[in-house]
């Protein structure tokens, strides 16, 4: 998908401003635990000569599984295996297309087989399948209110002190923070995703970032070409759990990069087991709480 499809998706812009983009490619950029050096020759999504000031990023549900760990920290990778993967996230105001600066970026996502950290004990995105034959069918009026959160729904308490693919970052002047982590992998009912919040108007402190407001609660995206070559590589290609496509995905909107889809560059004649950039810019407005709860 080009930059003007991905235009063409959202609808007609809103705003005249843009903000200037390089339109050469990335020449070279260090991935991987062993210092791995990759060239991504190969824009897939096409770099553009400018880069659209759109509408606000869409906004998301926060999902089941988020923690506020104050693991201030771009390389949120600890020791879990998969494709390295570069994350470059640009945050800007959507009614004046200025960067935002100092704000706290989060993200967090599963592993390559579809498992969060804190929450092991639930398996991959929602505990392991069930054994044995059937029970009888149920019988009677169910009595009661139900507990727990819904399917993909509210938020959980944690089941273990693991943190990996967890992480928080302040923006540059540019607006800008990289995050080094791993492509993610997929659970039932979901597609390939990462979630992130921006928060603003608070303040760094030792201890990370506190006060303030979440401006933004959402999700990235990865296109179907790509996670088509992820799923040909281990560990991905041990995950046995059904895979949601983009376009069936429940909580992608299709609105293309507005909607979180990630441009993503990587070289194919080397393969995406080298490494993956993935680079999006997330409009927010800095004075609104969207919490995703």
């Amino acid at each position: 998908m080009t930059d003007t499809q991905e235009t063409d998706r959202t609808g007609q812009l809103t705003r005249r401003k843009v903000v200037a983009v390089g339109a050469g490619t990335v020449a070279v950029v260090g991935l991987g635990a062993a210092g791995a050096v990759n060239a991504f020759a190969e824009d897939k999504g096409a770099a553009s000569e400018a880069e659209a000031c759109y509408r606000l990023t869409s906004e998301t549900v926060e999902g089941p599984y988020y923690i506020d760990a104050d693991k201030i920290r771009r390389d949120v990778t600890e020791d879990k295996e998969g494709i390295p993967l570069l994350l470059d996230i640009r945050v800007i105001d959507s009614e004046t297309c200025r960067p935002i600066r100092n704000a706290a970026v989060d993200i967090w996502h599963c592993d390559a087989v579809g498992v969060y950290s804190g929450y092991e004990d639930v398996g991959n995105g929602g505990g392991p399948a069930p054994t044995g034959a059937p029970t009888d069918a149920p019988t009677g009026t169910p009595t009661g209110t139900p507990t727990g959160p819904p399917p993909g729904g509210g938020h959980q308490e944690p089941t273990d002190d693991t943190r990996y693919l967890r992480g928080t970052w302040r923006t540059d002047k540019r607006g800008q923070v990289t995050f080094r982590t791993v492509f993610p992998g997929w659970y039932r009912g979901r597609c390939v995703h990462i979630h992130t919040k921006v928060h603003v108007n608070g303040e760094w402190t030792d201890a990370g970032y506190e006060g303030g407001n979440t401006c933004h609660t959402g999700q990235f995206f990865f296109d179907e070409e790509s996670v088509l070559a992820s799923a040909e590589l281990e560990p991905y290609a041990s995950n046995t759990a059904e895979r949601t496509t983009l376009d069936e995905d429940m909580i992608y909107d299709g609105g293309g990069v507005t909607g979180g889809l990630l441009r993503l560059r990587y070289r194919k004649g080397d393969g995406i087991g080298k490494g993956v950039r993935a680079s999006i810019t997330v409009g927010v407005d800095p004075e609104e709480t969207n919490d995703g709860v």
